[in-house]
């Protein structure tokens, strides 16, 4: 399978380049039915619309394809590209989305066990160096270190969806018409 840090090292001026921030990049599926999944987001709006997406996906396109003529294809295998916003249950990947997203529901899964148990769900409540602090449904705090966190994302409720507008509701009201016919 390909080297993930190698392609975040690729893909991540192709973001920059757009001014965006690369949230996820990340290989799934099986032999011959690879993706490769990039999430990106624009610093003010934490989303990208469908042109950012195809703008996005073009760049990365265009550099493996230079490095694939080149020989030095990073992805020797067949794949297919994924371009996204992070969505409104989004991953939380670096520090600063656990600050970002504090007072929100999350769920953070460890890749090992620590005091028992692998998994915490509650709201975030911070970030101090390189822990991060979650507040459990019986109001306890748990610090969790950062690098041992295997996957996090936040959980969708009625306060994140309230936090969460879309970029733009243009055509809308049409869609909901086509809808009702």
């Amino acid at each position: 399978m390909a080297d993930i840090a190698a392609l975040t090292s690729l893909i991540e001026p192709e973001a920059r380049a757009l001014g965006f921030d690369l949230v996820r990049v990340k290989m799934f599926g099986g032999e011959g039915d690879r993706t490769l999944q990039v999430m990106a987001e624009r610093p003010d709006t934490r989303q990208l619309n469908i042109d950012d997406c195809a703008d996005l996906s073009r760049r990365i396109s265009d550099r493996l394809d230079e490095l694939e003529a080149a020989g030095r294809d990073p992805i020797p295998e067949a794949y297919r590209l994924e371009v996204s916003s992070p969505g409104i249950d989004r991953p939380l990947t670096r520090l600063k989305d656990f600050e970002d997203w504090k007072g929100h529901e999350a769920r953070i899964t460890l890749a090992e066990k620590i005091d028992g148990r692998k998994q915490f769900k509650g709201d975030l409540a911070g970030v101090e160096g390189e822990m991060i602090a979650i507040t459990d449904g019986q109001g306890v705090t748990h610090a969790v270190a950062f690098a041992s966190i295997e996957d996090a994302k936040l959980v969708i409720t009625n306060r994140l969806i309230a936090a969460t507008r879309p970029l733009s509701t243009e055509g809308a009201d049409e869609f909901e018409a086509e809808e009702q016919d």
